[in-house]
């Protein structure tokens, strides 16, 4: 045997897989790990399909597909009133978590600070953990999510390189408000901080609530990189897909990384999504899509013994059970899937020490049967 100095000595498998696993296992109604069970549009398929016909089956370009990387210009510009050269200032990834990743390996060297909220989501700490970086958490607590600002502004030092945002949030649900962006906006001016802004689920957000966007804050889009998932959007979490954008310098410098960690992304995949994301609508009716499946989760469980804040963005709901059980959420979540066939994520495994709310994260991406399935089981509970 060799004797292997690990990087990440406490990194063992995720939650989403032992849970899952545990669903596959028990023949449990799964709403843990956060992917869609219902079809990809038929046209998207098509666009792929073809796009092997007409031969785009070798490498893309390294920064991406020229053609899709326009339509994310234009795209982002419509939503958010900012310009990002298509040349210069986005790059198409393998995923939201590979951006993420190459993000962090560019600009964090050892003893760096990093800024993270927690819950979050699991790829930020080990990321920051192998190149070095010190992590500066910052706990955020049922039911509200809420950011403390002040405590923000105690934790930035002269180490501090990054502070990384998701909104929305996952796993809470909650997202950031428009004075929430002022107000971290104004704790990183004059500063050299990078701002990472996680925005996969940019297009899942309710009740008529804005999505506050890095990109529409002058002081925080000058020094952010934003990310993107079109699995998140188009519920084709298995293709891998994303991008992100920021300012040309900041640019310049992760594309160094990215061409030695990945080179380029799935190619038919770039040429389908180029042209898909031409219609605004297949992108735009979102929120009336996830915001039906969460309301009609939601009236199901009403008469449980669940507790509940309806979750402003992201496909998951945090349901606080406390009136059933004193249980810890690990230990509880294992027995619902086990006894009551149903598989749910506990929260504490993403706080600061483990901190156990009583709150457990289930996945409404799901179709109408799956939905009211589940709404049967926790209303049993």
């Amino acid at each position: 045997m060799q004797n292997i100095n690990s990087k990440l000595p406490e990194v063992s498998t995720t939650i989403f897989t032992v849970m899952s696993q545990l669903a596959s296992q028990y023949e449990a109604i799964n709403l843990s790990q956060g992917f869609p069970n219902f079809e990809v549009s038929p046209e998207l398929i098509n666009l792929v399909s073809t796009a092997m016909q007409k031969g785009y089956n070798q490498y893309a370009p390294m920064p991406g597909l020229l053609s899709l990387r326009e339509v994310i210009a234009q795209k982002t510009y419509s939503l958010y009133n900012r310009g990002y050269h298509p040349e210069s200032e986005i790059t198409i990834t393998s995923g939201a978590t590979q951006a993420i990743f190459t993000i962090i390996a560019t600009f964090i060297n050892p003893g760096d600070e990093v800024i993270i909220f927690k819950p979050a989501y699991d790829s930020y700490e080990p990321s920051i953990k192998l190149f070095g970086g010190t992590i500066v958490p910052i706990q955020l607590s049922a039911p509200s999510f809420k950011v403390d600002w002040q405590e923000v502004a105690s934790k930035i030092t002269s180490k501090t390189k990054m502070v990384i945002i998701n909104s929305p949030h996952n796993p809470s649900g909650s997202i950031l408000s428009n004075d929430d962006m002022l107000q971290l906006e104004k704790l990183l001016k004059n500063t050299d901080i990078i701002l990472l802004s996680d925005e996969v689920y940019e297009h899942i957000v309710f009740d008529g609530q804005p999505h506050q966007s890095a990109a529409l804050f002058p002081g925080l889009a000058e020094r952010a990189f934003i990310t993107a998932s079109f699995g998140k959007t188009f519920h084709i979490t298995g293709w891998k897909t994303g991008y992100c954008l920021a300012p040309s310098d900041l640019m310049k410098e992760f594309r160094k990384v990215h061409q030695f960690n990945i080179f380029c992304s799935n190619h038919p995949t770039q040429y389908a999504l180029s042209e898909y994301i031409k219609t605004p609508e297949n992108y735009l009716s979102l929120p009336d899509l996830y915001q039906a499946k969460r309301d009609l989760f939601l009236s199901l469980i009403k008469d449980s013994r669940f507790k509940f804040t309806p979750a402003s963005g992201t496909y998951f709901q945090v349901l606080n059970y406390s009136d059933i059980t004193n249980e810890g959420d690990v230990a509880f979540a294992q027995r619902l899937t086990k006894e009551y066939k149903i598989a749910s994520i506990p929260v504490s495994v993403f706080n600061l020490n483990n901190q156990d709310d009583k709150v457990l994260r289930f996945c409404f991406a799901k179709t109408e049967d799956t939905l009211k399935r589940a709404a049967e089981v926790l209303c049993r509970i």
